[in-house]
Formats: structure tokens, sequence, C-alpha cells
């Protein structure tokens, strides 16, 4: 295998203004790094862990010849319920995602068994294991709000668990294969494994960017969640405690720039034709930060809590509204705010009018 890159759906290519650093923080070589605010690494450092697979939002890292869907549908197949770091995914368990693990253990009837302390991929392996355990504790205390199901890490008491049930029994409850992926078309790559890949943004990359792509790991736990029980009611989390989606509101020093809604690449946050408002769906959200880091005044803020009901019962919130007018100057439509019905340009070139007028008649004085 070896590590891909698509820089058209990383978020650091939609903006300068990105923080995203989560495949430098989990790389466990340290040789992805950051060149002119896009990754990059060098192929023949790379031990082809999956660690920053599973740790980007938008899955811009991938593994050439390994899917993660592919391996979903696989493991429903599989007599065994263990998975083992190298010998079960050829890469580390941390290419799975929180989604990940959500989606095998809700479609899965026997609990699911992590090998972590089995992890040896080389370099800090300790990194991928500290992620892994904070991947499988987010995705319990997730599926704890709904489900008596979850994740366990193996030791003598999950061992003795898993001697116990009935291994050969199908443990596809809420899947059928008919139509699961069976296998990829094999990558052609070329590249100079000695050599630092580097990745430019070209024209076809910028039309790409522009695109709102929801990423796989995200449509599998649709799928899973579509088919799980509805309850009666749900519970509130803390918002510190779930990392892969988020719910959102927005404060008044809102300006209606346009900018988030423009730049989010999921189309969680949108607007209308006449952009008069901000709408929100927070299962179209993978929490990659691309909207705080770019609002000026920081408008953009996180809910406290967050509501368990809206992965059930995906919702559009309208987070913003805003009086759309027309300029009595320049005839555009612009954000009224009040006072004379003129935009921003328009103020701004009579200011400047003003000031040259002023600054003539000094002159003239003098």
């Amino acid at each position: 295998m070896n590590l891909l890159f698509d820089v058209a759906s990383c978020v650091r290519a939609t903006s300068k203004f990105s923080e995203c650093t989560k495949c430098v923080d989990i790389c466990p070589v340290n040789t992805i790094e950051i060149v002119d605010n896009i990754p990059a690494f060098t192929p023949s450092a790379c031990i082809t862990c999956g660690g920053c697979v599973g740790s980007c939002p938008t899955e811009a890292f991938s593994l050439s010849g390994f899917s993660t869907i592919e391996f979903f549908f696989k493991f429903l197949e599989e007599e065994s319920n263990e998975l083992t770091c190298q010998k079960d995914l050829y890469c580390c368990l941390s290419v799975l995602s929180v989604e990940h693990l959500i989606s095998m253990a809700m479609a899965s009837e026997e609990a699911v068994i992590m090998d972590v302390d089995a992890c040896a991929c080389g370099g800090d392996s300790d990194k991928l294991q500290v992620q892994l355990r904070a991947n499988i504790e987010e995705a319990n205390f997730i599926l704890s709000s709904f489900s008596e199901k979850e994740i366990l890490i193996k030791n003598a008491q999950t061992i003795k668990l898993q001697k116990e049930e009935d291994i050969g029994k199908s443990r596809r409850s809420l899947f059928s294969l008919k139509g699961a992926i069976k296998s990829k078309q094999a990558f052609d790559e070329a590249m100079d494994a000695d050599e630092l890949k580097e990745f430019g943004i070209d024209v076809s990359d910028i039309s790409k960017i522009k695109n709102k792509v929801i990423p796989d790991k995200r449509k599998l736990l649709f799928s899973v969640l579509k088919r799980v029980e509805r309850q009666e009611s749900y519970e509130i989390i803390p918002t510190e405690e779930i990392n892969f989606t988020s719910q959102k509101f927005v404060d008044d020093s809102c300006t209606n720039c346009q900018i988030c809604y423009r730049i989010c690449p999921t189309g969680a946050l949108s607007s209308n034709s006449k952009f008069s408002l901000i709408n929100f769906d927070s299962m179209l959200c993978v929490k990659c930060h691309l909207c705080h880091d770019v609002c000026e005044p920081n408008a953009i803020q996180l809910q406290p809590g967050y509501e368990i009901k809206e992965m059930f019962e995906p919702t559009q919130r309208t987070l913003a509204t805003f009086d759309i007018q027309r300029c009595n100057e320049c005839g555009n439509y612009f954000t009224y705010t009040g006072g004379e019905k003129e935009c921003s340009r328009c103020k701004l070139e009579e200011e400047e009018a003003r000031e040259l007028q002023n600054l003539a008649r000094q002159r003239s004085q003098s």
C-alpha cells in the first residue's frame, strides 16, 4: 500500500486561514509536514499506518488498495469479531475513525473487540495507540447515549467472552451485502519514493474545492443510524466530548460576509438565493473548524451541549437571518442594518470623495 493525498479535499487547500494539523499530529514517523500551507510527505519514509487517513475530517488521505467502506462490509462477513493491527487491516487500527467504530458497533450483533496493545506499527506508535484509545472512548460515549452496544478493548475478560460466544452466527443484523463494494481499481502510482512529495493547486483542483462533498465515513454512519430503532428521548452531551461533528450558533457580531458557507467543504453551512440567512445541518458537519478559522468577528460558536437527537432526526437549523435591501446608489443588494440604504462599498466611496474634496479645499486655501 502507498499513501495517497487528494489536495482538493484538504481544508488547508480551501483556505490559508485553516489551522488543521491532524495529519501532522498523528504521524508516528513525522514524515508529514506543512509546506506552503499544504500537507507534504516523503513516500519512502511513510509506514502506511493509516493514522492520517483516520484522523482527516474530509478523507483527503487514503491508502492505495484499501477502502474503509470495503473493510466495513468485509468485517460483517467475517466470523471473528476481533481486530488486530496489521493482521486484519494490513495497517493500524487508527485508520478507523469514530464514525467507522460507531457504524461497526451498531451493525454487528456481537461486541467488536480491538487489540489495542498489539499496535506496533513503527515509529512513535504511542501516538497511534493514544489516538485509537481516544477514538474508542469517544465512540463508546456516543453509543452509550442511545444504545447498550460498545467497542471492547482486548483483555482477559474479553478473550473469555469471545470464546463463549457463537462466533459462527451472522453479524449482518443491519446490513445486506447486496450492492456492497467488492473491490476498487488498482491505482497506477508513479512517484519518486525518496523525494518529498509536495502538492500544488491547479485549475482542476480549484473547481473540485468548490464542490461540496460528504465523506464516505459520514455516509456510512447515515446508513447505520437509519436502521437503529428510535427512542422517545435522547441525551444532550457536552460538546467537547464529540470531535467528528458539531452543533453551532451565530452571535450578533456576524456581518453576513458569506465566507463561512461558501467555504464549508460539505455544505453543512448554507444560505438561500438572496443570501438572507445562514442554515446549518450538524450531520453534514465534520468539525474541520474551517468556518471558525475564517470568521473575522468570531461570530460562529459551538453550542455547549450536543443534542444526540439530531443524529437520528437530521435538522437544518437557521442560525441567522438578515434584512437584504437594494442600495439606493448602485442598486446592488446588501445586508441592511439601519440608516440610509447604502451598501458598504458606496459608503466607502462617498467617504473617500469627501476626503479628496477636503484635501483639495485645503490646498486651494493655502
